[in-house]
């Protein structure tokens, strides 16, 4: 069956090596790096057979992981890391690649094939990297912006890489052909940014108008695929070109539905990329080299790892950020392999040398997970033992805040929670780790604090150990988790409002000691039932005893725990039962001329009069003996069949 056969065999022992992942609690990509050990040909049992055809196929997969990253790119969000993206990552080739040349030297190759291993070590994995970080949930902090702007700069420098290393031998022919391909480059993103962000949405709404699903998701796979391809026909990256497609075609109104269709194909391909990896390490050859590779590995992996939190650190980032970069990008990247095969192809590195490369990048891809997973722990050992960084506040004041509210995440939900508290005259500070996020707080004149809520000191200067409510507004589980460990280390009575994602974090939190879980999509699912069943002309009480009864079973812990909340959630309910209009007297109403208690309007016909608005003077619960008169706006409440009654009868 030819290649078929070996799409089957990969997507089964993907399957299985996810699985035991999963079991072991261990990301997926491991699982499925080694199902590509286990089924490529250098080991026994079933064999891929046609390897080249399933890396050309693994390169659509990073292709639509860079698709879906530019749908969920914002160039807003970059522009905190601007510079460090921009002037740091160019900094950091040319210093990884010295490290690079100097490891060389000291194994003795000679200058061209140092000069070559170092231009392999200088690119990190955007895809091992993005999914290591959603696997921790810790995409939209500092460090990982940092680290994806970093990784489209190195994404873009594969092209001069390419021109460059093989043309060592003869610069000046070099030069003109990577002149020629800057020239290209900028043709290409003239066309996408001038032509490309007025055609491809046009070319969306005109494919969302035929109202197919398929059709649909055809359109997106090809803007992605075909771009990317185009971008390569100009002599670029096939991945940034989808990566730039991706980046256009969220600016229209099909963004996000572009996204969550792209997202199972993407994952798909995904597989095929990380287990075609797998694939290409050679057991024996680890065997016979294993000091070799394992000294290789340490240099490379520390000496990264210092170079590239030396350069956030040069850039002004503190906090977590310069150990993040450093555990997280170590590794060499997938582009690692397309520069290697250039080189053997042109003999510039030899057979040795190419699997050396091939199995120390695949030895760092598999360490990522596990180094970079020792972040917050070290940064947790270090913040207690080194002295302390300044945090940068925001309108905080430096003394006196006591029995306040924090609210971890400044986000969308966390400033519409603030807003409401500065209305109502309430004390409370944020604490956000995104830089856009406090900017758009400083603004707002909300107080905020620079910093990660899950470190003790971040804590420490928002006052938690003297507040006396927490709201935790962060989606990610992993991180409700660490910030609640710490808020509980810091002050264990506190109560603590967390937001869940699901039935399960919402009970591991509980069981955590938080005072209260909110889920999102349940309060959404039971409101978008409920107007529903209104449509469906279901009797207003028999709904509200159904949604109350739902909303106890999924909230029975908060009941039990705390009566108060449930007489407000009764009073929340009993309020939707009413409802509220403004009824305009009519010329020839029977009301007009009469006075409250004459026209005795509740008894009548069941509605309460709650205002009179005349000639614009709003007179609120107006007494008894108010006379009123045609033309007056009167405010009434009742069910919304008394208010229909009561509209027909004295309305205009």
């Amino acid at each position: 069956m030819g290649i078929a056969a070996d799409i089957a065999i990969i997507v089964v022992a993907g399957l299985v090596g996810g699985l035991i992942a999963q079991r072991l609690r261990q990301p997926l990509l491991l699982g499925y790096i080694l199902a590509g050990v286990m089924v490529g040909p250098f080991t026994a049992g079933p064999t891929v057979s046609e390897v080249h055809d399933i890396e050309l196929l693994a390169e659509i997969g990073v292709a639509l992981l860079l698709f879906a990253l530019g749908l969920e790119f914002s160039l807003k969000e970059l522009q905190p890391v601007r510079r460090i993206a921009l002037i740091g990552t160019p900094i950091q080739i040319l210093l990884t690649m010295g490290l690079g040349y100097g490891i060389g030297q000291l194994w003795g190759w000679d200058w061209l094939a140092s000069l070559w291993f170092g231009g392999l070590i200088t690119l990190s994995s955007t895809m091992v990297i993005l999914k290591t970080l959603m696997g921790q949930g810790r995409m939209g902090t500092l460090s990982s912006r940092v680290m994806i702007g970093m990784l489209i700069v190195q994404d873009l420098a594969v092209v001069p890489l390419m021109i460059i290393l093989p043309q060592l031998n003869d610069p000046s022919a070099g030069l003109a052909v990577l002149g020629l391909a800057a020239l290209k480059a900028g043709v290409f993103l003239f066309l996408m940014i001038f032509v490309g962000t007025r055609l491809i949405p046009r070319l969306m709404a005109y494919v969302a108008g035929w109202n197919s699903r398929e059709l649909f998701l055809l359109a997106v796979t090809a803007i992605g695929l075909g771009v990317g391809y185009a971008t390569y026909l100009f002599g670029l990256s096939f991945a940034f070109g989808a990566f730039v497609a991706g980046m256009v075609l969220s600016e229209s109104d099909y963004g996000h539905q572009a996204l969550s269709d792209i997202i199972p194909l993407r994952d798909v391909f995904g597989l095929l990329f990380f287990v075609s990896v797998g694939m290409l390490l050679d057991p024996a050859f680890l065997l016979a080299n294993w000091m070799q590779v394992l000294l290789v590995v340490l240099l490379v992996a520390t000496g990264k790892g210092v170079i590239f939190a030396a350069l956030s650190r040069l850039f002004k980032y503190g906090n977590v950020v310069p150990l993040a970069l450093g555990l997280g990008m170590f590794q060499i990247g997938e582009f690692s392999f397309v520069l290697a095969r250039v080189g053997i192809s042109t003999n510039s590195i030899s057979p040795d040398l190419y699997a050396l490369i091939l199995t120390t990048a695949i030895v760092t891809m598999l360490l990522t997970p596990f180094v970079s997973g020792l972040t917050g722990p070290l940064y947790a050992w270090r913040r207690r033992r080194a002295p302390r960084e300044p945090l940068q506040t925001v309108n905080v004041p430096l003394t006196g805040l006591a029995d306040h509210v924090v609210i971890a995440g400044s986000g969308r939900v966390g400033q519409y929670i603030a807003q409401v508290l500065q209305r109502l005259e309430l004390d409370f500070v944020m604490i956000d780790i995104d830089h856009r996020g406090m900017e758009q707080a400083r603004q707002a004149g909300l107080p905020v604090i620079y910093g990660d809520a899950s470190q003790e000191a971040v804590l420490e200067a928002a006052f938690v150990p003297r507040a006396r409510l927490v709201l935790v507004t962060t989606p990610a589980a992993t991180v409700t988790q660490a910030v609640v460990a710490q808020v509980r280390h810091l002050h264990a009575t506190v109560h603590i409002v967390a937001r869940a994602e699901g039935v399960e974090p919402m009970q591991a939190l509980y069981q955590s000691g938080v005072y209260e879980v909110v889920q999102p999509e349940f309060e959404a699912a039971l409101e978008m039932t409920r107007q529903a069943l209104l449509h469906l002309a279901v009797p207003a009480q028999q709904i509200q005893k159904f949604t109350d009864r739902v909303r106890r079973d999924m909230y029975a812990p908060l009941y039990e725990l705390h009566p108060d909340y449930g007489r407000v959630a009764q009073l929340e309910s009993a309020s939707r039962l009413l409802d509220f209009d403004w009824v305009r007297l009519a010329a020839g109403s029977q009301l007009a001329g009469q006075t409250l208690r004459a026209a005795n309007i509740r008894q009548q016909m069941g509605v309460s009069v709650v205002g009179v608005m005349r000639q614009g003077q709003l007179t609120s619960n107006p007494d008894a003996d108010m006379v009123l008169a045609a033309g007056d706006l009167v405010a009434v409440m009742g069910s919304p069949e008394q208010l229909a009654a009561f509209q027909s009868l004295v309305g205009e």
